[in-house]
């Protein structure tokens, strides 16, 4: 298989693959993962060149993080990239004081068992009042960096509306978005990129697949998305089957067709899955099936939901 493609994350001097590996699903946060699958799935990645690792303490409430320190032993430091967040630890319980970043990030690296975080983002921004990220949280990331704690430091989350409100106000080295670039909803190039790109902030994508409904599996019970757009996305599911293709196969590949993305966070429990992207990304794109398959979204293009305060929306 051909190596996997790399692109420069914004002014960081970092290469990241076009697919990174999401350790969501290490938490349970989908369904039961057994440990060795776990383990498995990580080396998948790392042998596929899936070589940047996103998590979080919020997923699995610290169980994607201990799974990666367990799975990561063997690998060599300089064989892969990791990126964590903090702020955010349960689904109702975010913190995003000074003094709570900088307990986050020593137990990170404890449970990560690294020295250096390569990325950490300030996780879902949008369920507080954003000013204190501004005012407190990244300030205190950026000492976390100067102690060698933390490479680059961003924000995470899902209404575009957060990136400008930090971002006009202070510098980030990275973002990362999720489930705003994708086969449905191209919000993120669309309103953001460009913007990005002019401050030479790193960009990432996370959810190509948008919680499944680019999937032929069943739709989590908590998707947010709204009737049409499931219905439209069944729709796309079935012209893509009917042409022997499996949906998620075009979902990934159109996410990271875009050059001026960086990379886009994929996450499985599943070593086969991980091996399939790797071999999604080597295929060309079926440019006629994506056309019809946009076609079919086209009434239902950018719609998304509301997450966080209705203020940060």
């Amino acid at each position: 298989m051909k190596p996997m493609q790399t692109r420069p994350l914004g002014k960081t001097g970092l290469a990241f693959p076009i697919i990174s590996f999401g350790a969501s699903s290490l938490g349970q946060e989908f369904r039961k993962v057994d440990l060795n699958e776990a383990l498995r799935s990580v080396r998948a990645a790392l042998d596929a060149g899936l070589n940047f690792i996103d998590t979080s303490p919020f997923y699995g409430r610290g169980m994607s993080e201990v799974l990666l320190g367990i799975a990561l032993r063997e690998a060599p430091r300089e064989r892969y990239l990791i990126g964590t967040k903090l702020g955010r630890y349960d689904l109702h319980h975010f913190d995003f004081s000074a003094r709570r970043v900088a307990e986050s990030v020593d137990v990170s690296l404890h449970r990560l068992g690294v020295e250096y975080l390569d990325i950490c983002l300030c996780h879902d921004i949008e369920f507080v009042p954003m000013q204190q990220i501004v005012d407190e949280t990244i300030p205190a990331l950026r000492k976390a960096q100067k102690q060698g704690k933390v490479r680059f430091i961003g924000v995470s989350g899902y209404p575009m509306k957060l990136f400008r409100f930090v971002l006009d106000q202070t510098d980030l080295d990275v973002v990362l978005s999720y489930n705003q670039y994708t086969l449905q909803n191209t919000r993120f190039a669309d309103e953001l990129v460009p913007y990005l790109k002019a401050k030479g902030v790193g960009i990432m994508n996370a959810g190509p697949f948008s919680a499944r409904l680019l999937t032929n599996a069943p739709l989590p019970k908590w998707l947010k998305e709204p009737d049409n757009v499931k219905a439209a996305a069944h729709k796309a599911a079935a012209l893509c089957a009917k042409r022997g293709v499996d949906i998620a196969k075009l979902a990934l590949q159109f996410s990271i067709a875009n050059p001026d993305i960086t990379t886009t966070i994929a996450g499985s429990a599943n070593p086969d899955n991980i091996r399939k992207w790797a071999q999604w990304a080597a295929e060309p794109l079926d440019h006629q099936l994506l056309a019809e398959v946009l076609e079919i979204f086209k009434p239902v293009k950018n719609i998304g939901h509301l997450e966080g305060l209705p203020e940060n929306n």
